[in-house]
């Protein structure tokens, strides 16, 4: 057991006490719904019901991966692989662009000019994402500016692509909507992530005649490593818990199954349908995935320190 001495001590104490507020918060908000939600799921419990919930042991598990249900579009099959779609086609071109526009940022030499690139690409991420999908919606009206550039592009005139309408374009609309959304907040992190890399290494590398490709291959991705791992996992678990793009595009009746992701369709089966039982299941699952893809990758990255 270590030894403290009476400073270190009352550091320690006034450390705990100042912590203490953020530990009871997550505590209260995040850790009590996971444990909520987990002990739920073996339950068939309904909302509003004054019944007590049946203990039902795993056959809300058991139903949500029943092969009975995997031809339906609104079963729980449909919404792991339309998150599944959703994610992959907006986590890659968030990573890949939010990087190379990050570079084009630091590479310029005129402070307004990086100011107002920055300003330019991090004003969406601050609008609401009910915000940003009611702006698209009006771009992707027939008579919106996604037809009128689109039909500019292939050089047709008065084509209707039913963005909303279309099952492939309204995903695709999903996509743009959210990747217009945050490729700015990532483009941040990684001008944050370059800025620390000291310039010395990058004028030893101009001295010894390396190119502009060779020194972003061999020096600035590998000394980016921790900001790459980081953006990567967190637009990926943005991906993963995506709901407010696909419920602004929900109109009536049953959700189309493009759009029917897990968090939807954990909000139709717990709220619309009072399945608190089956939603908390599905939750479980989420977080389960969010949780395994999380460890993947810092797997997959082995280190998360870099020496210059």
């Amino acid at each position: 057991m270590p030894r403290y001495s009476g400073i270190e001590r009352k550091q320690a104490r006034w450390g705990l006490i100042f912590v203490a507020p953020a530990m009871l918060f997550f505590a209260v908000f995040s850790y009590y719904p996971i444990l909520n939600a987990f002990a739920t799921s073996f339950f068939n419990k309904r909302a509003l019901s004054k019944a007590p919930p049946r203990f039902i042991g795993l056959d809300n598990y058991l139903r949500l991966f029943s092969l009975k249900t995997a031809g339906n579009e609104l079963s729980f099959y449909n919404s792991l692989r339309s998150t599944a779609i959703f994610t992959v086609g907006t986590f890659v071109p968030l990573l890949v662009l939010s990087l190379l526009a990050a570079a084009l940022i630091a590479s310029l030499d005129g402070k307004r000019a990086k100011r107002a690139l920055q300003v330019a690409y991090y004003t969406p991420a601050v609008l609401s994402s009910v915000v940003a999908a009611t702006i698209w919606m009006l771009i992707f009206d027939p008579r919106g500016l996604a037809n009128q550039w689109l039909n500019g592009l292939l050089g047709l005139t008065g084509v209707d692509h039913l963005w909303l309408v279309d099952r492939s374009m309204e995903q695709l609309s999903t996509m743009i909507i959210y990747f217009w959304k945050y490729i700015g907040y990532f483009v941040i992190l990684f001008i944050t992530g370059l800025s620390s890399i000291p310039p010395t290494i990058y004028e030893a590398a101009r001295i010894d005649g390396a190119g502009k490709l060779q020194v972003f291959g061999r020096i600035t991705l590998p000394l980016l490593k921790p900001t790459v791992v980081m953006v990567s996992i967190m637009s990926m678990l943005q991906c993963l818990k995506t709901f407010s793009t696909q419920y602004m595009l929900y109109t009536n009746g049953a959700p189309r199954g493009p759009i029917n992701v897990i968090t939807f369709n954990i909000y139709v089966t717990g709220i619309q349908e009072q399945y608190l039982g089956r939603a908390s299941a599905m939750s479980v699952v989420l977080f389960v995935v969010m949780l395994f893809f999380t460890w993947f990758q810092f797997r997959l990255s082995k280190a998360d320190d870099v020496e210059y």
